[in-house]
């Protein structure tokens, strides 16, 4: 029998470790970002940004805190992106604002950063340096490659991280695409060539793994759209996908020219991508097939194809003004095909069906199955990866707990021990060698709530309140009181919102109003006015509950006269 090669998972010839520290993106789908620290250098994988949740009222984004970063900001050296989605690049100008360091990302990725750190004025104050597939950057005491790999958009790439600890591997999403409709497949002879020599900790997307069998090809969804403009070669048809799936784009535009269509693309964000796509040829228009939105009524409805954003629900998007009659250019009608090209995102459910409700009540055809096919890695793909590195330490990244407990199980399935497979949470610090792996501690970690130009301004309390004000409603009571004399001078005045129907509850609000009353002059008797917004509350709460079962925020308004 031969002997098995013994590999080398570090490159020094003394202990040296690395310490994995993921910010974000292992509660939810989003806000990726994890911290690679070696001595006196820091990199950080991704910054990405999360949507809010239904429970956060109010609020535009989510970013990961960085904390941390700030409090070893002299160690920090470089940001180093795998791609140009947003829960990947959406927290970079709140981040980079305050932390100004070098900026790696390859070319599309890098152009689709650019756009947004011009809307934030930071494009001049940005350093950022363009890398190939292929390459390699060196920053502080680490050295990143550069690797190709598939995804759902363009330029992804997955990460080897040279330390002095050994080499990691940060896959980034990914998928294994051997047809791929642009590009190469995934540069699989490379992830073969690494766990040769030795890799000492994989860190991969969970995202699919726990679904068996391999992702499907692009391929597949462009039979669909083959297909799709031969069976209705007299209907108008609308596609809503991501914008940022430009191979998807390119399917659309491309079925949609052969079958003689005009394609008008709706939607900011798409109009931005296709700009930046086609000035770097990653995306080829035919001549003649793209028009303005503008021009599109000029032809007949069925030789064209609309274009747009809101496969999400996303409640300003191109497809959700479409669904509830509120656009200005597209009126949906009962010969109009609806064509859902993407998967719901967790959490989005109740948006899509409301915009799908919204069409099919206009009497739109909907279409939303075998419209898509996902940019993240199987099973099959995950264990192809393990097969092929031979991590010593297995990290399962980028997805909720249970996708990344699935991914465990194929790393325990590829024969990684146990023992060497580690489920963090985010903050956690992961310490590896050479020759040993453990969770040492944690760091300040969590979500900074983005409202319009406030970033961070947006506290627990704050949250809370908007919360009881969303969903018990509000009763102010506003009253004045002598400060010479300690007397109800006028009020109490009552006056609710989102609380009662005002007409009908007139008897209610009068009960509310004479306890208020009473509440005051019974503090005022006994001069406790100190206590005297704190006894209104607890007065007027306790009378609702015990009549209504309602607990609205009471808000008490006190004038002092002379």
């Amino acid at each position: 029998m031969a002997k098995k090669k013994k590999r080398n998972y570090y490159d020094g010839t003394t202990e040296k470790e690395v310490r994995i520290i993921p910010l974000g993106g292992l509660e939810q789908i989003g806000m990726n970002m994890t911290a690679f620290e070696c001595g006196e250098s820091i990199i950080v994988v991704d910054c990405g940004l999360a949507f809010p949740s239904d429970n956060m009222p109010g609020i535009d984004l989510v970013v990961p805190d960085i904390t941390y970063l700030h409090e070893n900001r002299e160690k920090v050296k470089a940001f180093f992106i795998t791609h140009g989605h947003e829960d990947h690049i959406g927290a970079i100008p709140y981040v980079l604002r305050e932390l100004n360091v070098p900026l790696y990302a390859t070319r599309l990725t890098m152009a689709i950063i650019e756009t947004k750190l011009e809307e934030h004025g930071m494009l001049e104050s940005v350093e950022r340096i363009v890398v190939k597939e292929g390459e390699t950057a060196a920053a502080g005491d680490f050295k990143v490659e550069f690797i190709h790999i598939n995804h759902s958009i363009t330029d992804a790439v997955a990460f080897a991280i040279h330390s002095p600890a050994g080499v990691i591997v940060h896959t980034g999403d990914f998928k294994i695409d051997y047809t791929p409709l642009h590009g190469m497949p995934a540069d699989l002879q490379r992830f073969g060539e690494l766990g040769e020599k030795g890799v000492l900790a994989l860190l991969s997307d969970s995202t699919n793994a726990l679904r068996p069998g391999f992702t499907p090809s692009e391929q597949k969804v462009a039979e669909f759209f083959a297909d799709a403009f031969q069976q209705y070669p007299d209907r108008r048809i609308l596609v809503a996908t991501f914008a940022s799936n430009l191979n998807r784009v390119q399917v659309i535009i491309d079925h949609a020219g052969k079958a003689g269509r005009k394609v008008a693309v709706e939607g900011r964000s798409m109009v931005k991508i296709i700009e930046i796509a086609r000035s770097l040829g990653y995306l080829e228009v035919p001549a003649g097939v793209l028009v303005d939105m503008e021009e599109i009524a000029n032809f007949p409805e069925e030789k064209t194809c609309i274009l747009m954003t809101g496969s999400q629900g996303e409640a300003l998007s191109a497809l959700t003004r479409v669904a509830s009659g509120q656009h200005r250019l597209i009126t949906v009608k009962e010969s109009d095909v609806v064509i859902f090209s993407s998967s719901p995102i967790p959490g989005n459910e109740k948006a899509i069906n409301r915009v799908i409700n919204g069409l099919a009540k206009r009497g739109a055809t909907i279409i939303n199955r075998e419209t898509h096919v996902s940019g993240h890695a199987c099973e099959e793909e995950l264990k192809l990866i393990y097969a092929l590195t031979r991590p010593a330490y297995a990290v399962p990244m980028h997805g909720e707990f249970y996708h990344r407990q699935a991914n465990r199980e194929i790393a325990l399935a590829m024969g990684i021990p146990e023992e060497n497979t580690f489920l963090l949470d985010s903050g956690d610090v992961l310490t590896v060698t050479a020759h040993h792996a453990e969770v040492t501690g944690s760091v300040q970690h969590g979500g900074i709530l983005v409202d319009g130009l406030g970033v961070g301004d947006i506290g627990n309390s704050v949250l809370r309140d908007r919360q009881t004000l969303s969903q018990n409603g509000i009763l102010i009571v506003a009253l004045a009181v002598s400060k010479v004399r300690g007397e109800l001078v006028s009020g109490p005045e009552i006056h609710t919102r989102g609380l009662l129907y005002r007409k009908g509850s007139e008897d209610i609000l009068e009960e509310v109003r004479q306890i208020a009353e009473n509440a005051a002059l019974d503090a005022l008797s006994k001069n406790k006015t100190g206590r005297l917004k704190a006894d209104l509350k607890e007065a007027i709460s306790a009378h609702f509950w015990q009549t209504l079962k309602r607990d609205p925020m009471i808000l008490p308004i006190i004038l002092e006269v002379d």
